[in-house]
């Protein structure tokens, strides 16, 4: 592709030596650049792309696009730009011949329950004929095409090539997570939304965004920015503070929950063990839905994924067969069968708000006694561990807090972090007999989260709901700097299949 057209929708502020070259790729790391390629020199937290332009010059990049002019870059074309991120994302989308134009594309930021709207989504787009490929935590998929998602949204230059693919292959729609990191770094800038979903917004990836405030304000990029340059709807959960905050500053959005006053809200939906069933108002008329989805907070996802089907104006026929065929979300209250007469259950959950709302539901369904596993994430946000521990303490009859994925730091200091919103529940440790006894409520700290699963399978009691928090559909622990195998699931179907009894 010649330069000037890779330029048509970039931001440039200058461009030196010549617009007529042919482009042959796009990277952001200088080690995959080939000859004739253009790099893009991204500022990152951890390095900064300036300092590997000589190297992809070297591999044979024709173009740099760079936030400064640097010695060294006579003799290729420099395209200056204020945000190298912000050019990735729009001449990428221009390269792969703007894939998302003729999608139907719904974006979902919001803290909790994205991945699991986008589950609903997808299932309503295949009632409704629309092909759907989607991008998120679990992978990024359209049809029998799985790939791994290492992030959530990934980089603008993947982004757009994955979405190219899944057009190319036959997708006429697209339902994606949305990320604050993606908002934030303009990830998602050349992609055109049709809809646009809010979910929530608690306390999450302040090691990033430093604040609320900050955090609220990268949401706010994919309502204020971009969904208006396609004249894209936004639909809001207003059961959430900052949704009502959103809202207020949109006020042609569509709002959804429980409030009376939203577009989208339940006259009457009883949740049980056998899902959520109820009737449902929407703009265009009330509706039944049967829905095989757990806990109360899923009703707040299914409203907001209504409200997105209501957006695209599918009709509502389609919009209720969607939601009774998606069956759930791995990793999203997952149940494991056992044959201790006691709900097992495998969920995402790792901020204080998201446990705090699973395990209120759980209560809804009445078990004998709730027992938690959970653990905080080692080198990151540290203000969120006392939170999540007293969330946990407080719900449950015996906590069980343990290793999630420590990554560099120690776990046993992120364990006395957590010791510390432990502490304001109970005065008193116990140790792994006295939790064994189970008399009263109480927590236990064990490090390994494999004995940790062991332990809590080898205690249950018929009646008894357990409750494993943080991990949901991975598959991996981080130990320092190596990912090693390690699925929740399997260990659960493996302490169950040994039968141990403490």
């Amino acid at each position: 592709m010649k330069l000037s057209q890779l330029l048509k929708s970039c931001p440039v502020q200058q461009v030196h030596g010549n617009m007529d070259l042919d482009v042959t790729g796009l990277h952001y790391d200088s080690r995959q650049i080939s000859k004739g390629d253009a790099f893009f020199a991204l500022r990152g937290v951890v390095s900064d792309g300036h300092n590997f332009i000589s190297s992809a010059i070297a591999n044979g990049a024709k173009v740099v696009f760079t936030e400064e002019i640097l010695e060294g870059l006579e003799h290729v074309t420099t395209v200056l730009v204020e945000n190298t991120r912000q050019a990735m994302a729009m001449a990428a989308a221009e390269f792969y011949g703007n894939p998302t134009k003729d999608m139907k594309v719904v974006g979902v930021t919001g803290t909790n329950g994205k991945t699991t709207i986008t589950y609903l989504l997808e299932a309503i787009l295949n009632r409704a004929d629309l092909a759907p490929a989607v991008v998120g935590t679990i992978n990024y998929r359209y049809g029998t095409d799985l790939r791994q998602a290492p992030h959530t949204t990934p980089e603008s230059h993947d982004l757009m090539k994955q979405i190219s693919d899944f057009r190319h292959n036959g997708a006429r729609s697209l339902v994606m997570e949305v990320s604050s990191h993606a908002l934030h770094q303009c990830r998602v800038d050349g992609v055109h939304f049709h809809v646009g979903v809010f979910t929530n917004l608690t306390p999450e990836h302040l090691d990033y965004h430093h604040d609320m405030e900050q955090y609220f304000a990268s949401k706010y990029h994919l309502f204020k920015e971009l969904l208006p340059r396609d004249n894209g709807r936004a639909v809001i959960n207003i059961d959430d503070a900052y949704g009502q905050r959103l809202a207020a500053m949109l006020p042609d959005a569509l709002t959804c929950g429980r409030d009376q006053d939203a577009a989208v809200h339940p006259e009457n939906l009883d949740v049980s063990l056998k899902g959520i069933r109820g009737r449902v108002v929407t703009p265009l008329g009330a509706v039944e839905i049967a829905s095989p989805l757990l806990g109360d907070y899923n009703v707040e996802n299914l409203l907001c994924a209504i409200g997105a089907a209501v957006a695209l104006d599918l009709p509502l026929q389609t919009i209720v067969a969607g939601l009774a065929d998606a069956t759930g979300v791995p990793g999203r209250l997952e149940l494991i069968e056992n044959d201790r007469d006691a709900v097992i259950l495998v969920d995402y959950a790792h901020t204080g708000d998201a446990l705090r709302r699973v395990i209120e539901a759980m209560k809804q369904l009445a078990p004998q006694r709730i027992l938690t596993i959970f653990g905080c994430g080692g080198d990151r946000d540290r203000h969120k561990r006392p939170v999540m521990a007293e969330v946990a303490a407080r719900g449950s009859d015996i906590a069980i807090a343990t290793s999630d994925n420590p990554r560099t730091e120690d776990p046993e200091q992120i364990l006395n972090d957590i010791r510390c919103g432990l502490i304001k529940v109970h005065a008193h440790e116990w140790s792994k007999s006295e939790a064994a006894i189970g008399k009263g409520t109480g927590y236990v700290v064990i490090q390994d989260r494999r004995e940790a699963i062991q332990f809590a399978v080898n205690i249950l009691r018929p009646g008894d709901l357990l409750l494993i928090a943080g991990k949901g559909h991975e598959d991996y622990q981080i130990l320092g700097t190596k990912r090693i195998h390690f699925d929740d699931r399997e260990e659960v179907r493996s302490a169950l299949q040994a039968g141990g009894r403490l």
